[in-house]
């Protein structure tokens, strides 16, 4: 019995077509699965994964035409038995199409959690440069702190200098005008000592003229007694 045709093509031809379609589909499916287990982060080919969903859309597009074709022929026993065969391989293709939307799961999983990570890392790169801009601020003004501390230190030492400069020289002056009074009661003294060894002069020259006095009078009463 010749088999029923569509566009050219009998059902055999599409069926044998079919089955190549769905052996390259199941290959590409197991190539993602191993190439997904490869590495712990699950590595994807996204050219691949498109090629396996085109072969899946063809094998049900084939397993359409061929339920409309295995529909039209006349024997029972042959529609029978190509009813199964178009049904074994739209419930192979369906297996494979629920194979790749798990790993189309998976791999948008995986990449939400890739995206989740980087933003908690990039939130987490933020609160890490705003924890150490505060304690750049807090350390700018530690060290602002410091030296204003510093200027004060040195301030306050500079004035420790010049009171204890002044109290030097207060300590000197008193000691020159101590000195400057000692000076005028010595030189207050010495007057004093002057006059009154002036007077003491004054005195002796007229004791000195009077004894001469008196001597040449005495003198002068022996020698006109003695005539």
């Amino acid at each position: 019995m010749e088999m029923a045709m569509e566009g050219g093509a009998t059902l055999s031809e599409k069926y044998q077509n079919s089955k190549k379609v769905l052996l390259r589909a199941r290959d590409g499916i197991e190539r993602l699965e191993r190439l997904e287990s490869s590495t712990s982060s699950g590595l994807d080919s996204p050219e691949l994964s498109f090629n396996v969903k085109k072969d899946i859309n063809q094998i049900q597009s084939l397993c359409n035409e061929m339920d409309r074709l295995w529909r039209s022929i006349s024997s029972k026993p042959q529609r029978d038995l190509w009813k199964r065969k178009v049904e074994q391989i739209a419930e192979e293709v369906e297996s494979l199409k629920q194979s790749l939307n798990r790993h189309f799961s998976r791999n948008q999983r995986r990449m939400t959690e890739a995206q989740e990570r980087a933003e908690l890392l990039g939130r987490a790169n933020g609160e890490s440069a705003h924890v150490l801009r505060i304690f750049d601020e807090e350390a700018q003004a530690t060290q602002s702190v410091r030296n204003s501390k510093r200027m004060l230190e040195d301030s306050l030492s500079t004035g420790s200098a010049i009171l204890a400069k002044y109290s030097e020289q207060r300590d000197r002056l008193k000691n020159a005008q101590r000195k400057a009074l000692d000076v005028l009661n010595t030189v207050g003294l010495s007057n004093s000592v002057l006059r009154l060894i002036e007077r003491r002069n004054r005195v002796d020259r007229w004791i000195k003229y009077m004894g001469m006095l008196i001597t040449v009078a005495v003198i002068y009463f022996f020698v006109s007694w003695s005539r």
